[in-house]
């Protein structure tokens, strides 16, 4: 016997589910086998504990720190944490000066130092450049010329219109994080030539380039180096230590970048190159500043047309100008990856801090609530979960299992979820996001509810249970997508606009209720479909849940009326309600041929 639509459409949502789940499991298996995946969602500060680092402010005698400042470096170095993928993190201040920040686990030494790099983002023009010789396995004295004329060529070669603001970055691909490492310090000599401006050839001196010549970039040199003047030449190698500069004074700072995302470039047609770039979005301030440093550098030899993004005193971009900038926003091209594309956006949108801190202590600290609070939130879920099965069984009889293995099944694909995100986007699970998922439970139940009551409705108006199933659905899905909007949506906005483990509670909320939809979608509907053409409950089994009987219906089949249910003395009352509720659905026609027997009688 041929299957019908509804059926074929039934299985064809059931087996994108269990192809969901059985890929979920896959991939966590994969991470667990080949990477630091765990099958368990990673917790947060609340629960498990982690790292704590004191900031103390970086202070000239007679200097204070305001509280702006201090707010708006929480916030910066807020982001650079959210930006490493770390979650559930706590940034506040301590005292009037400093500045706690606490993550969850044990940190890596890229967070720490991402945290620690808190000097200022600048721009400085590049006076000269070479290969770092000091370096192992580097070119000796006489191939600089040719590593510098391949890292030349590499920038002739990109593509890099000149209409839409394109840079080259060097041909190197740095760490994602700063360190003290690769910064060189300022050139104390005074130039024969009072130099004119920060581009000044005139800042090159035979001491200058003696220093620039003798260093090598390593940890002794560069130390203190992140309070180099701004208004004095620096040397200082890349991230990577394979090149060093000389760079001329500051000519425009941090401060003026609002924006600055990974993205795929495009050529001025608006075709896509393929390739990884870092779009830049400058305030009114360094558009103006930026057009003028574009207007200048364009179409200069190397290294005249080139300027360097300078990140606690260490070159972290140094790209050539390839066009003229006038709108304030610069993109920056070259040999990137994804991963450090996004590194590069990363430190130029949340490099700028207001002062420069530095470590003061870092200890290991406990959970603030530890396993017992979550034995006891996991137990008020378990309650909760209780009550809303007896709830089921006693309002839907067997009906109420769909609801339990529906349950079951946003369970296991909330898990998997999270214990994906953990993985992949270091998502923590804190004692609010457990609040979160909790609170699930009851929206999950409310569309089960809401879905069943709308197939009763439909019987009780005389439709076979596969008609009702199908009419009920249609009825139910347009309810329960408007309720699950509401709250992704208050869910969204509580996400954005908090911090903290309120965010935790919002996240979890959010990722409930997006698995509600698929759940109620893939799995409630085609269960309920194929259970509708069974006999228990096509039938109307008395325990079935969908019993027409039972539920007061007035049609029994085409042009077919089911006699209302007259009471007597001592019926109960189900029958007395299943007569009021026939009485109530009674059509007109029903009522006038009821009149005209009565007369007759």
């Amino acid at each position: 016997m041929a299957q019908s639509p509804a059926v074929k459409r039934a299985t064809r949502s059931l087996t994108t589910l269990l192809v969901i789940i059985v890929a979920l499991v896959g991939v966590i298996a994969l991470g667990a086998w080949r990477s630091d995946a765990t099958w368990t969602p990673k917790l947060a500060l609340d629960l498990q504990g982690g790292t704590q680092i004191i900031l103390a402010p970086k202070l000239t005698d007679g200097q204070a720190v305001t509280g702006e400042q201090l707010s708006q470096a929480v916030e910066i170095i807020r982001q650079r944490v959210d930006a490493s993928g770390v979650s559930e993190a706590e940034i506040t201040t301590q005292g009037s000066q400093n500045i706690s920040v606490s993550i969850p686990g044990k940190a890596d030494d890229a967070t720490l130092q991402r945290i620690e790099a808190s000097a200022k983002l600048d721009f400085r023009p590049v006076l000269y450049m070479g290969v770092n010789n000091a370096q192992p396995g580097q070119p000796a004295e006489g191939d600089q010329a040719t590593a510098q004329g391949e890292a030349g060529t590499d920038a002739e070669n990109a593509e890099a219109p000149a209409a839409d603001g394109t840079e080259e970055a060097p041909a190197t691909d740095a760490p994602a994080d700063t360190s003290a490492d690769g910064t060189a310090d300022t050139a104390n000599v005074d130039p024969p030539t009072l130099p004119k401006n920060a581009y000044d050839q005139a800042w090159i001196t035979e001491g200058l380039m003696q220093k620039f010549n003798d260093f090598s970039c390593t940890a002794d040199e560069t130390l203190g180096l992140s309070d180099a003047p701004t208004d004095r030449p620096l040397i200082t190698c890349d991230e990577s230590g394979l090149y060093k500069y000389v760079l001329g004074p500051v000519e425009m700072g941090g401060e003026t970048i609002t924006d600055a995302t990974a993205q795929i470039g495009s050529t001025s047609s608006g075709a896509s190159t393929g390739q990884w770039v870092v779009q830049i979005t400058l305030d009114k301030a360094g558009t103006k500043t930026f057009g003028e440093i574009s207007t200048r550098m364009y179409g200069k030899p190397e290294p005249q047309n080139m300027f360097a993004f300078v990140l606690d005193s260490t070159v972290i971009s140094a790209p050539t100008m390839n066009g003229l900038i006038l709108d304030g926003r610069p993109s920056i091209s070259g040999n990137f990856t994804q991963e450090s594309a996004q590194v590069l956006a990363n430190q130029l949108k949340f490099g700028a801090l207001p002062i420069g801190f530095t470590v003061q202590s870092q200890e290991d600290i406990s959970a603030t609530l530890g396993a017992s609070q979550l034995q006891q939130g996991l137990l008020a879920g378990l309650i909760g979960l209780v009550l809303v099965v007896i709830y089921s069984l006693f309002q839907y009889r067997a009906l109420g299992t769909l609801t339990i293995a529906s349950l079951i099944i946003a369970g296991v694909l909330t898990y998997l979820m999270l214990t994906l995100l953990s993985w992949r986007q270091g998502y923590r699970l804190s004692l609010a996001g457990v609040a979160g998922v909790i609170v699930a439970v009851g929206i999950t139940a409310d569309s089960f509810i809401v879905y069943f009551e709308r197939i009763r409705d439909a019987l009780r108006d005389g439709f076979s249970l596969d008609r009702a199933v199908e009419h009920g659905w249609k009825k139910a899905i347009r309810t329960v997508l408007a309720s699950d909007g509401i709250n992704f949506l208050a869910a969204a906005i509580l996400f954005i606009l908090a911090v903290g483990s309120v965010r935790g509670f919002a996240f979890t909320l959010g990722l409930t209720t997006l698995v509600d939809i698929a759940v109620v979608v893939l799995f409630t509907h085609p269960m309920m479909t194929l259970l509708s053409r069974t006999k228990f409950y096509s039938e109307g089994h008395r325990f079935s849940g969908l019993d027409p009987r039972q539920l007061g219906a007035v049609y029994r089949g085409r042009a077919q009326f089911r006699e209302p249910v007259v009471a007597s003395r001592g019926s109960n009352k189900k029958t007395l309600g299943s007569q009021r509720e026939a009485a109530k659905r009674q059509t007109i026609a029903e009522r006038k041929a009821a009149e005209t027997a009565g007369k007759e009688s």
